[in-house]
């Protein structure tokens, strides 16, 4: 008889165990799927793919991107998992087996000109960069460590700067300059469907200040869909003195946990995922004081992940492999419904509802 309290071990099948050899196979060696997607950006495949046409041969993109012939081996073997994996579609039902973009493969297609295009490639680079991939190695170090609170990231712990910061470049420049293009890509994704499918939270407002709205693609954009709307954004002073001339955004250089420009919207596209909580309360709270009554039509747009079971299971498992990317690189992280509603109470707001959930992401009003 078992002792009490003492668990029966179920002993797997014969099947199961088969199976679960080839699960272990693949969670191990997933990391292969980003660097075959890495070596894909690095070549230009998708972009070769694009100006081929939309599909194209084996024999096709060893030409194009001036290969080896003696590489078209290696080249089938690379494509034939990221199919498999998704990043790209294939045709088997011709002599020659061709390969086509699909969505995914098509945000990486360079020098696209259409609505919701924006270029990922720095955003993959960054990504599977050496900085990164080393601060997830350092993970289980990083878990022994009695750290100081405020608990810097493995990235930070291991490099000895935090990621976006002032201080980045001195670890990298080019690391530097790629996190920042992918982040502002990753970003500007979709601006146009948020606008297209959420047009209620802009319409109506005089005025909003995008809180770093980086080059104000997303400001332009709202403009041009809200012509009487006034914006205004806020960012660093090195990022404002990149941004290009525009008669129809007002740029300001400043720190958003010093002060905002006062607005009737203040919006946080993708912005507080970047901090810990008590960071999140203190940005709430500068952009309260910078906003009207509710009566007046005062409000805070929030734009960012939303983790919730129930969504598609490939979704929900983005976010939280995105929560992860938040918690070995940065000091913030990805919140649930539940989680956003403590940070808001915190700062001081009043109520708040989830307007629409567009992919991963939330659309979130919150009132003073």
């Amino acid at each position: 008889m078992a002792a009490a309290g003492s668990q029966t071990t179920i002993v797997p099948t014969d099947a199961e165990l088969l199976q679960a050899q080839a699960d272990l196979w693949r969670h191990s060696l997933y990391y292969l799927t980003s660097m075959a997607l890495k070596c894909a950006v690095e070549l230009h495949i998708p972009t070769a793919i694009h100006n081929l046409g939309g599909a194209a041969s084996l024999p096709d993109l060893v030409t194009s991107l001036s290969l080896p012939e003696s590489k078209l081996p290696f080249l089938r073997r690379l494509m034939r998992l990221l199919v498999t994996s998704g990043i790209f579609a294939s045709d088997n039902n011709t002599e020659v087996e061709t390969y086509r973009l699909n969505p995914l493969s098509w945000l990486l297609v360079e020098g696209v000109e259409a609505e919701n295009h924006t270029y990922q490639q720095c955003f993959v680079l960054g990504t599977v960069s050496r900085h990164y991939v080393e601060a997830a190695l350092s993970l289980a170090d990083w878990f022994k460590k009695d750290l100081p609170v405020p608990v810097p990231s493995p990235f930070e712990e291991l490099h000895g700067v935090p990621l976006l910061h002032e201080d980045t470049p001195k670890l990298d420049p080019e690391l530097d300059r790629i996190v920042h293009e992918g982040v502002a890509a990753h970003d500007n994704l979709a601006i146009g469907t948020i606008i297209r499918e959420c047009n209620d939270i802009f319409k109506g407002l005089q005025s909003l200040t995008d809180c770093c709205g980086g080059n104000g693609t997303t400001a332009r954009g709202i403009v041009k869909a809200f012509p009487g709307i006034k914006c205004t954004v806020l960012d660093l002073p090195k990022v404002i003195e990149k941004a290009p001339a525009d008669d129809a955004v007002n740029y300001v250089a400043g720190d958003m946990f010093d002060s905002i420009p006062p607005a009737q919207a203040v919006m946080l596209k993708l912005v507080l995922h970047f901090w810990d909580d008590e960071d999140c309360v203190k940005i709430l709270k500068q952009c309260r004081k910078a906003i009207p009554s509710r009566e007046q039509g005062g409000k805070v747009i929030i734009i960012d992940i939303v983790i919730g079971h129930s969504m598609d299971p490939t979704m929900y498992e983005a976010q939280l492999l995105f929560d992860m990317l938040m918690m070995v690189n940065t000091r913030g992280r990805q919140r649930s419904e539940d989680d956003w509603r403590e940070i808001v109470t915190k700062a001081g707001f009043s109520d708040y509802k989830i307007v629409k959930k567009i992919g991963g992401r939330g659309i979130i009003e919150v009132y003073p």
